[in-house]
């Protein structure tokens, strides 16, 4: 059973900087992709970053150029490094990864979620 653990969420104020991580443990066929999610108090969950096994990665536009993803596919982790944290970044932050089935298909799994929370 793969299970991911999240950490390094917290209180910062405006213009600061977190780095998540995240990790995953238990058998992994294969890695598709990796990714953050965030989900603020009454909103959905949206997508924050994504990178591809390949290492090629994607940002909503509303972090463009101050969040960076990065991951080692050979330790099965993923990073966020989150730099001039804006009051509107305030989430839960959930890491997430797309993962091949040996069978057929791919599944996603999820970590527990860690707070971020920016101060102005």
């Amino acid at each position: 059973q793969v299970q991911l653990v999240e950490s390094g969420g917290g209180l910062v104020q405006a213009g600061g900087s977190l780095r998540l991580s995240c990790v995953a443990s238990g058998v992994i066929f294969s890695i598709n992709a990796r990714g953050w999610y965030r989900q603020a108090p009454g909103k959905q969950r949206e997508l924050v970053a994504t990178i591809s096994g390949d290492g090629v990665a994607s940002y909503a536009n509303s972090v463009k150029g101050r969040f960076t993803i990065s991951g080692d596919s050979a330790k099965s982790t993923v990073d966020l490094r989150m730099n001039s944290l804006k009051p509107e970044d305030t989430a839960i932050y959930y890491c997430n990864f797309r993962l091949q089935s040996p069978f057929g298909g791919a599944y996603d799994k999820w970590g527990q979620g860690t707070q971020v929370t920016v101060s102005s």
